[in-house]
């Protein structure tokens, strides 16, 4: 993997938000990331399940990064995400899968699929990412990695 997928992963890691969660980032290619979570009591919804912000936030992470895998020098955002919700998650460990579909000069389109611990799909998601005006070089975690 190149630098720039390794500094994806530190600027994951050191994102405030994902101290909130028991997940990895890996930058697993070109246009392609996993991120391995861990459902707890926490994160359920009054049935007894992992809430739907659980599976849009593992999902948009997963689609995003294998899109941000693409762009070296500018930051991402999330313009707009399709989520599918298939089944009702539990404790154990999840996996997102985010894969790269299509643009990469102004606007990336990626999908992800979540599967839990059974290998069974338990949601689904489509985004459109767009090149921010910010530098990844200007991102503290991403430039101690690439040493900008």
């Amino acid at each position: 993997m190149t630098a720039h997928h390794r500094a994806l992963e530190a600027l994951y890691a050191a994102a405030p938000i994902n101290h909130k969660f028991n997940s990895q980032l890996a930058i697993t290619g070109e246009g392609l990331s996993r991120i391995e979570f861990d459902i707890t009591p926490e994160l359920f919804h009054g049935a007894g399940a992992a809430h739907g912000t659980v599976y849009f936030k593992m999902l948009d992470d997963a689609a995003f990064y294998a899109a941000n895998s693409l762009v070296e020098d500018m930051f991402v955002l999330t313009t707009a995400f399709n989520l599918l919700l298939t089944r009702p998650v539990h404790e154990g460990r999840l996996i997102a899968e985010g894969r790269w579909v299509s643009g990469t000069r102004r606007v990336l389109i990626a999908e992800s699929r979540l599967i839990d611990a059974e290998g069974e799909e338990v949601g689904r998601g489509t985004g459109t990412f767009m090149r921010s005006r910010i530098e990844l070089n200007s991102l503290p975690a991403y430039a101690a990695v690439i040493g900008g």
